[in-house]
């Protein structure tokens, strides 16, 4: 069924019931004036309309990032070379004068 309106875009589906299927009978005369008839109550027809509705729902996730540092010390060696200088003096001493 094709709907238009307020109706448009949704899922419209139509049902009726048997409540009022029997028509009344004319209360008519002979007359060529006409007939009143009584009144008609036509069948219940009923609407269904599906919709669909969407609902966010925030959901807090925690997440904690703990950083582990880890300092390496590594030990180089570089010899550092000195250099000395000592000097001895040694004194030679023949005696006396008079030993030429």
């Amino acid at each position: 069924m094709k709907e238009y309106g307020m109706y448009q875009n949704y899922n419209v589906e139509a049902s009726m019931t048997q409540e009022s299927m029997e028509s009344n009978t004319p209360s008519c005369g002979t007359e060529m004036n006409g007939c009143t008839m009584p009144e008609v109550t036509e069948c219940v027809k009923e609407r269904q309309i599906h919709r669909t509705i969407c609902h966010t729902v925030p959901h807090v996730c925690p997440v904690h990032t703990r950083i582990i540092n880890h300092h390496v010390y590594r030990h180089i060696y570089r010899p550092c070379y000195t250099c000395s200088e000592e000097n001895v003096i040694v004194n030679e001493d023949p005696g006396c004068c008079n030993m030429f």
